[in-house]
C-alpha cells in the first residue's frame, strides 16, 4: 500500500462524499480519482450513489461518469490492511 492509499484509507472509517476528500486530502481531483480506482479495484474501498446507503458495484466503464458524485468507505478488508501496516 502506498503512502497516498494509506492516507485516504485514514480518511474513509465513515463514508466520505468525494468532494469532502478533496478538502480532506489536498489532492487534485484526478489524482484523487485514481487513487479512488485503484483502491475500488483491490476492493479496499466502496463506492456509494446516489446517496451514501446505495452501494454501488465497481464497474470500469462507468466509473468516471459518477467518481465525483459517489461517496467511499473502506471496506473491511481496506480497514484490515490499514491497521496492521
Amino acid at each position: 500500500m502506498t503512502d497516498p492509499e494509506f492516507n485516504l484509507l485514514d480518511e474513509l472509517y465513515f463514508v466520505t462524499p468525494f468532494r469532502a476528500l478533496l478538502q480532506k486530502t489536498g489532492l487534485p481531483a484526478p489524482e484523487l480519482e485514481d487513487q479512488l480506482r485503484t483502491l475500488l479495484e483491490q476492493g479496499l474501498i466502496r463506492s456509494y450513489w446516489p446517496d451514501p446507503d446505495t452501494e454501488l458495484a465497481y464497474e470500469t466503464t462507468s466509473f468516471g461518469a459518477i467518481a465525483r458524485d459517489a461517496s467511499y468507505l473502506a471496506s473491511k478488508e481496506g480497514l484490515l490492511q490499514h491497521n496492521t501496516r
